[in-house]
């Protein structure tokens, strides 16, 4: 399988180890890389600057076009993005013309067909939870993982298509895989606050924490993420409650891709774990 890596404008910067355990870990099942220099997916101007949105995906989506590769997002955030202008550019065949008529000066053309999908669809319905489990060389049996969907990855369902929006169970699978066991927990389905980070600080604050609070209450060893902005968020709260003496809410954070990558045999060090973090040390070892 070879696909088109996107990993957004955030995680070079902010999250790099989220890139680099994903591109280890999709090595380890013969999934191909090929990197092309994307532009941003358009989400900070939605609201601004409709048009400016809808070009900055749909050049994305035509670069994807042109190689005739899947489109791989690591954000949910981008995820979401590109599927709704992708959308909207379907719909609307006026859209689509004057974007086309943008694209034409780079040469490119909005394509019929681009499959969007985000790290997660790549696991669960091209790898499969069964051959991850197949290639498994340590096993988490005594570890409980509450997986943290996010809300870019199932709202709105007629949009991102990636599993039932009030009763998901992928993410749970896929954490199963890697031995660990999944915890059902009361906020799983709620935002962390991130979104609302730089607008009404105390108000996210109060999110991630009584989302961790929640997870942990439920029995969570730690919380796995699939998201950019959420690790931001989570890592956020932890250094924030950290700040104000309440360590005992923390709960360590891990990105699917460095589970699975401990799962596989890989060093912490190469999935840019720090092996002392409090929670993750036994996970290390």
């Amino acid at each position: 399988m070879k696909i088109l890596l996107f990993p957004g404008c955030k995680v070079p910067y902010y999250v790099p180890q989220y890139e680099t355990a994903s591109r280890l870990v999709l090595s380890k099942f013969n999934v191909e890389i090929e990197d092309l220099e994307f532009n941003c997916c358009g989400y900070p101007v939605r609201f601004l600057d409709f048009k400016s949105f809808i070009f900055s995906s749909a050049r994305n989506i035509a670069l994807a076009g042109k190689k005739g590769l899947p489109l791989v997002c690591l954000c949910k955030c981008c995820y979401g993005t590109l599927r709704y202008a992708d959308l909207l550019l379907k719909q609307y065949e006026d859209l689509r013309k004057e974007i086309n008529g943008l694209l034409k000066d780079d040469g490119l053309h909005y394509p019929d067909q681009v499959e969007i999908k985000h790290l997660l669809n790549v696991f669960y319905e091209d790898i499969l939870p069964e051959n991850i489990q197949k290639k498994n060389v340590r096993s988490f049996q005594t570890f409980k993982v509450a997986a943290h969907y996010g809300c870019h990855i199932l709202r709105p369902h007629d949009v991102v298509h990636f599993d039932e929006p009030v009763n998901p169970n992928k993410f749970e699978r896929l954490i199963e895989a890697t031995g660990a066991s999944g915890v059902d927990w009361p906020l799983r389905l709620q935002c962390c606050g991130d979104s609302l980070y730089g607008k009404n600080d105390v108000l996210a604050q109060e999110l991630g924490e009584k989302k961790m609070r929640s997870a942990k209450e439920a029995g969570a060893d730690l919380i796995c993420v699939g998201c950019t902005h959420c690790q931001m968020q989570f890592d956020r709260i932890g250094t924030n409650l950290k700040d104000k003496g309440k360590t005992e809410t923390v709960l360590p954070t891990i990105l699917y891709p460095q589970l699975l990558g401990l799962s596989l045999g890989l060093e912490a060090s190469a999935l840019g774990i720090d092996k002392d973090t409090p929670g993750l040390k036994d996970l290390t070892v």
